[in-house]
């Protein structure tokens, strides 16, 4: 089995490279708790390349506006219809943000108005390793009433063929996420379990 290694993509709208240690959090919480064989470097890969086609997962984020060029729309829509997995997340956690509205956007652009769905919180993503009985679990930035003032019980996403292809999340993981792993032991409850449910539902 090769081992599993972090996409992030880098778009030439808006600013792509936010959260820095979230990658390596989350690829150490899947050593600490999964037998899955990890690359512990997080790679960055253009979303106008063909290298994107190599990466069975994909992380995308931002802030600010999101306006793929033709070539980053073509390869994004066709990673997708052909079983990559792509993990979205606004880093305003912020329903009516620029990230959010022009990212939405975007996807109906590239899926169709209606592709953009809310998953029930039974979805499997939920149960994919660890248990969420409720659905997302929230993150700090929203119960600190930041952004919209809303805290999302539900994700949204992109099915195809049964199966998430885009995940979207407004409730800002990347920067919940975004800390040095060895801090993890000073929390009651290591908050990037979720992540490790993403990972493993974009692997199985």
């Amino acid at each position: 089995m090769l081992p599993f290694f972090f996409t992030r993509l880098k778009y030439n709208s808006g600013n792509w490279d936010t959260d820095q240690r979230m990658p390596s959090n989350l690829l150490n919480s899947l050593v600490e708790y999964t037998t899955i064989p990890i690359d512990e470097k997080e790679k960055i890969v253009e979303l106008s390349s063909i290298e994107i086609f190599k990466s069975p997962f994909c992380y995308l984020s931002g802030h600010k506006l999101v306006e793929f060029s033709t070539q980053e729309r073509s390869n994004f829509k066709t990673y997708v219809q052909n079983g990559g997995f792509v993990f979205v997340d606004d880093c305003n956690h912020d329903i009516d943000g620029l990230f959010a509205k022009s990212f939405e956007a975007e996807i109906a652009k590239t899926f169709g108005a209606e592709a953009l769905q809310k998953i029930p919180n039974n979805h499997r993503i939920y149960r994919s390793f660890f248990e969420f009985e409720d659905g997302p679990p929230a993150t700090s930035f929203e119960l600190n009433g930041w952004g919209d003032d809303l805290v999302h019980d539900y994700l949204k996403a992109v099915i195809v063929n049964d199966r998430i292809g885009v995940l979207y999340s407004n409730k800002d993981y990347g920067c919940e996420w975004d800390y040095d792993f060895r801090n993890k032991r000073f929390l009651k409850e290591d908050n990037t379990k979720f992540g490790v449910n993403i990972v493993v539902y974009a692997l199985t």
